[in-house]
């Protein structure tokens, strides 16, 4: 008998391995002969070359399914045991799973499926895959951060991305961040936590923490952006209307030669003080010509909160505010 060993990267063990290793003990009946033990992230196989090449494969294309689904179900295990040793493309175990949905954007955690809800959002995810630079204006609630998030992380999924670079300008409802407690991170993380709980929804905890930890995933305040260049990245800039001219002419010249930048934002919610003129009203209103540059005005229609929330905004649209 031999052994090999499995290390499991990246993943959410307990939705890879199942509940008490429930998947792996799954894939362990169908092989008698051989032996699976997990422990912790590592898979120890001990049998026959024959049998430990076949349950590598199926580890494998499991592990490839998992990062494409974020789910494993017993179907899917099944059928994986059941097309191994079969001819492949050299790439692993093809057995018949669920047909690619053109709509879905990510599958999350948790059972998530992540798509385009309304039309403008499918406007937004079609400009995103034509253009570099793409603008997303619209009020609150119209999914504009979320959807933005969700193209950014299927880009780094399908590896058409190192990295996700998500920024926005810690100006927020007046406050300013002096006064709060706590060190810069401590008072920063409350501005970003719309963009962890959108990441949080399509991405496994213990994923997301390494793609943190070793900055394939930054999140961080607008300001430390200056002086970088930003090479083969997706980069969001969220809450553009809160940036100043300056900061939205520096933002727009860190891209570099194979990223991608969307920048959303809410034109009727501008917290800068001193009537400051938007950054981001003012740049759509000098690149509305450039050639490459998309636009895409999210409104009401595309509201995906509370019923009453598009209520709302039709509301305040009317009387002017």
């Amino acid at each position: 008998m031999v052994e090999k060993v499995i290390t499991l990267d990246n993943v959410s063990l307990i939705d890879f391995l199942g509940v008490e290793n429930h998947n792996i003990k799954e894939v362990a009946a169908a092989f008698p002969m051989s032996k699976i033990i997990s422990r912790g992230n590592e898979i120890r196989i001990k049998g026959t070359t024959p049998e430990i090449s076949r349950i590598s494969d199926i580890l494998d294309s499991l592990m490839e399914h998992y990062q494409k689904y974020g789910k494993i179900t017993h179907e899917n295990i099944q059928n994986y045991i059941s097309h191994s040793g079969q001819p492949t493309n050299g790439s692993g175990i093809v057995p018949p799973v669920p047909p690619d949905d053109d709509e879905v954007l990510v599958y999350g955690t948790r059972g998530v499926v992540v798509r385009a809800k309304t039309d403008n959002q499918k406007r937004l995810v079609e400009a995103a895959e034509k253009h570099d630079l793409v603008f997303a204006v619209g009020p609150a609630g119209t999914g504009k951060t979320y959807t933005a998030v969700a193209i950014a992380v299927r880009a780094l999924k399908n590896k058409e991305v190192k990295k996700i670079i998500i920024t926005r300008p810690a100006v927020e409802a007046g406050e300013n961040l002096g006064f709060l407690p706590g060190d810069l991170k401590e008072k920063i993380d409350p501005y970003l936590r719309p963009i962890y709980d959108a990441l949080d929804d399509m991405i496994p905890a213990e994923k997301l923490k390494f793609y943190t930890e070793n900055r394939i995933i930054e999140i961080a305040p607008l300001a430390y952006m200056r002086g970088r260049t930003l090479n083969n990245a997706f980069i969001l800039l969220d809450e553009a209307q809160n940036t100043t001219s300056m900061q939205m002419k520096m933002f727009l010249t860190r891209m570099g030669p194979t990223s991608k930048a969307i920048i959303t934002g809410d034109r009727s919610q501008i917290d800068l003080p001193n009537k400051q003129k938007s950054g981001l009203v003012e740049s759509v209103e000098i690149l509305k010509n450039i050639k490459g540059i998309a636009f895409v005005e999210l409104d009401g229609r595309d509201v995906v909160r509370h019923r009453l929330v598009r209520e709302i905004i039709t509301a305040y649209d009317k009387a002017g505010q």
